[in-house]
């Protein structure tokens, strides 16, 4: 008996120490990612089951009822920037993302303890946002569950929750555009290329006011004329209707290049010969 006994103490200790050196697959994977819209980081930390010839919503996963919007952990989303989402504002920072499957209508809710397993433990009293989401119909079902964001611009993304047959997505925009031209505002130096950088934004997003925008431009010619900014002058003057004086400022672009700048000038006269 003792020596059954002594046998079975040696297994254990034998199987803790293996578990200890051996990591197993984890039936749902972790995954994390990290999406930049304009100038906001969103990264999304979750753990993926697999549909696994299950019905999952209305079974696996009940209707009207928290779920932690995964497997394991709850999954956890981060702003490095408030934002808005749905059109609603949220606080930079890390939430759990729970959300409530309906049949017509769900739940998402970002929830200010972020490190919590699965949604057991969820307190309604501790979320920071809830909002509506209508889910869709996925084109074909989906094996894992899977959070990505297949639309995107510089203020605004959505990102979608897909499992199985559905499909649910909410909106984060980050105001990237006005923080940015803030901050140019707020950062301004008498560096031609702080203001050819202001400038180059607000051209190419449409951002601010032409009046801002030419005021900048001319600061940087100002300070040191050069490709970058003769060229940007030029593609304003083009836009402005104004092809021939938009055409003379691209020669000079072209002439202002440095030897090192030859693909560059190579580029600007490939364009601006299109307008003449």
């Amino acid at each position: 008996m003792r020596k059954t006994v002594l046998s079975l103490a040696v297994a254990l200790i034998a199987t803790s120490a293996i578990a200890q050196q051996v990591k197993t697959p984890r039936p749902s994977p972790t995954a994390t990612f990290t999406q930049t819209v304009g100038v906001t980081d969103i990264t999304v930390k979750y753990s993926r089951p697999g549909v696994k010839g299950r019905t999952v919503f209305g079974d696996l996963v009940p209707w009207d009822k928290v779920w932690r919007t995964g497997a394991n952990e709850a999954t956890t989303i981060t702003f490095t920037d408030d934002v808005k989402i749905n059109g609603q504002d949220l606080k930079k920072g890390t939430y759990s993302l729970h959300t409530i499957p309906g049949r017509d209508q769900w739940s998402i809710i970002f929830n200010t303890v972020a490190d919590q397993w699965g949604s057991y433990s969820y307190d309604p009293t501790k979320d920071a946002l809830k909002v509506a989401a209508r889910p869709e119909r996925n084109p074909s079902p989906v094996e894992w569950l899977t959070i990505d964001v297949p639309q995107m611009s510089t203020d605004e993304a959505t990102f979608y929750i897909r499992w199985a047959d559905v499909s649910v997505p909410f909106t984060v925009n980050t105001n990237s555009t006005a923080r940015t031209l803030a901050n140019f505002r707020n950062a301004m130096s008498p560096s031609w290329q702080t203001a050819y950088m202001a400038a180059n934004f607000a051209f190419e997003n449409k951002a601010g006011t032409p009046e801002e925008m030419n005021a900048w431009l001319e600061q940087s010619l100002k300070a040191n004329e050069n490709i970058a900014n003769l060229w940007l002058k030029a593609r304003v003057l083009k836009e402005q209707g104004k092809t021939a004086e938009a055409i003379r400022t691209a020669e000079r672009a072209i002439a202002a290049a440095t030897p090192q700048q030859k693909d560059f000038a190579a580029e600007v006269k490939r364009q601006s010969d299109k307008w003449r």
